[in-house]
């Protein structure tokens, strides 16, 4: 029954596909770029890109404290677009450029500053912590312009502009490969510069992002920013902002620190290792697109009903939400058995780094499952009514009080098998799904947050 509606509703349809689109694009051209670093890197070196690997760690970190933001963006935007409430959307975007320029400015100042500092936290092997750190130099002024330009994108998709949202992030994603090539190997008079090549890349495409997406702001039915949402104080508001976002930011350190501390234990496990789940990574990343896509159109769906005052409709499309995760889930599953065999001839490993990623690969095949059904409904159904706080204890319960424990103790105490310590990073996404489904069922997310 629930199948029939999703591919006979063409309203819902219509909308899910319209929105699906353009955010899974531009969530896999992001992605695309630590995949074009990896290979263009792994020509030069396997240090090389084992480095910007583990150096990208700072970035991630930053983005998961951006995406509470983000989210806050999303949750009350999306209920008051569906309200056509633009006033209120003005303050929100306004909060946000106030919010996530604090958080680019401190990863700046980290980044420059003390570079080889934070490649400590991630690495043992000097020659990683050299190359890392020059990588992160030259890449931290991207970093102080990412919050804004991120926030630009946000009020874009909530209010029915997601497609420009996507050709912008996807059309600097293509300068940045661009511009990888050319900085990274050298061209005509431009001398090869390997890592730092690569983060030169990545400042230049931030730099053109940002400068798109205030010249498209000023067209005919974007949301514009206003210096004065920047700097105006509505206490109402902002109490409701951080209402939604605090459960959010704490769900991305959780969640962020976590996966930073496993990459930082694979990191610690040998150079092949690194290179490997270096790899794997990539892959997992380029093939989360999907359903971050559906996650993100869903919470917009959803979020305009229930914002409208529809809560039966939205109920009733959170339903088909969760279940297309269940098979987007299975999907990507076999896509990434699929791709092992070009994988293993399109990057040159050594043999111990081969076998790990093969290992790897087989253990994310079941890890993608979870992570799929969880991405669409906690991040997706849930968050569309306001329900962040799930995901924050979810992940105290499965990371921190499960996974990071099993690996950390397996890693330097047992000095159990690499691909053993991997599969232990894997255990919370798939742990977390009868939980994220007895939760789905209290029926606790469908409600309007609008005033």
């Amino acid at each position: 029954m629930v199948l029939n509606d999703i591919f006979h509703d063409k309203v819902f349809l219509k909308k899910l596909i319209s929105l699906t689109l353009p955010i899974t694009l531009q969530s896999f051209m992001l992605a695309l770029v630590a995949a074009a670093d990896a290979l263009m890197l792994g020509k030069v070196e396997q240090n090389a890109m084992a480095a910007v690997s583990l150096a990208t760690q700072i970035q991630f970190v930053q983005n998961m404290l951006l995406y509470a933001i983000i989210g806050g963006v999303g949750v009350l935007g999306a209920q008051y677009w569906g309200k056509k409430d633009t006033g209120v959307l003005e303050k929100i975007f306004g909060i946000s450029i106030q919010e996530s320029f604090i958080i680019s400015l401190a990863f700046f100042i980290g980044c420059y500053f003390y570079p080889e500092y934070l490649m400590k936290l991630f690495a043992h092997d000097p020659t990683l912590i050299q190359l890392g750190s020059e990588y992160l130099k030259i890449a931290s002024y991207s970093y102080l312009i990412t919050g804004i330009s991120q926030s630009y994108l946000a009020i874009m998709r909530v209010s029915e502009h997601a497609a420009r949202s996507a050709w912008i992030s996807s059309g600097t994603v293509v300068l940045n490969i661009i511009l990888n090539y050319i900085f990274i190997f050298g061209c005509g008079q431009i001398p090869a510069m390997g890592i730092r090549g690569a983060a030169l890349a990545t400042t230049v495409s931030r730099v053109v992002e940002l400068i798109w997406c205030v010249v498209s702001s000023y067209e005919k039915s974007f949301i514009k920013l206003h210096i004065r949402s920047i700097f105006a104080f509505d206490k109402i508001l902002l109490l409701d902002f951080w209402k939604y976002v605090l459960p959010i930011l704490s769900s991305c350190l959780l969640w962020g620190i976590g996966f930073t501390a496993y990459t930082a234990i694979m990191g610690h496990m040998g150079p092949d290792a690194a290179a490997a789940n270096a790899i794997a990574a990539v892959a997992r990343d380029l093939l989360c697109c999907l359903c971050n896509g559906v996650s993100g159109a869903c919470g917009i769906i959803i979020g305009n009903e229930l914002g409208a005052g529809n809560l039966n409709l939205g109920k009733s499309y959170g339903e088909r939400a969760m279940v297309l995760s269940f098979i987007i889930g299975g999907a990507v599953s076999i896509i990434i058995l699929a791709i092992i065999p070009i994988i293993s001839h399109s990057i040159p490993l050594t043999q111990q780094a081969h076998e790990y990623m093969v290992g790897m690969f087989f253990i994310l095949a079941v890890y993608m499952i979870g992570r799929c059904v969880c991405t669409v409904v906690i991040n997706g159904v849930f968050s569309s009514g306001g329900d962040t706080l799930f995901d924050m204890y979810s992940l105290i319960v499965c990371m921190w009080g499960i996974a990071l424990p099993c690996a950390f103790a397996g890693a330097f105490y047992f000095e159990l098998p690499v691909l053993v310590i991997y599969g232990c990073t894997c255990l919370d996404e798939v742990g977390k799904v009868p939980w994220v489904m007895h939760h789905y069922y209290k029926y606790k997310w469908v409600k309007n947050i609008t005033r």
